[in-house]
């Protein structure tokens, strides 16, 4: 798997954890979603990656993904942040996975 973060995603999620130490990952959110087919991707700044989870290949930004969800992602997608949505955005060649990803500081 290989995610690309755009210059503007970059950016964008450096001011958000600056100076605080942890790691990111990309997280399938399948609560309260009824189907585990029917999950949202989601950013979240942890203290510790997650048990079951892999570093996947990026341009920049280290990324821990769960190996259990990996099968519903696709192989090369791209993290863009779209500033008059004020979020992230998860796609690939194929498919907008989400257009309005959110980041969660689960440090704070």
């Amino acid at each position: 798997m290989y995610i690309e973060w755009t210059e503007t995603a970059a950016g964008k999620m450096v001011d958000k954890v600056e100076g605080q130490e942890g790691y990111l990952q990309l997280k399938y959110d399948t609560d309260g979603c009824g189907c585990v087919v029917s999950g949202v991707t989601a950013l979240w700044w942890v203290n510790e990656p997650e048990e079951g989870t892999e570093k996947v290949e990026t341009n920049g930004i280290p990324l821990y993904v769960e190996k259990s969800k990996m099968i519903f992602l696709d192989e090369v997608m791209k993290i863009d942040f779209i500033p008059e949505a004020n979020s992230f955005q998860l796609k690939s060649p194929n498919q907008i996975l989400n257009p309005r990803m959110s980041f969660f500081n689960k440090i704070q």
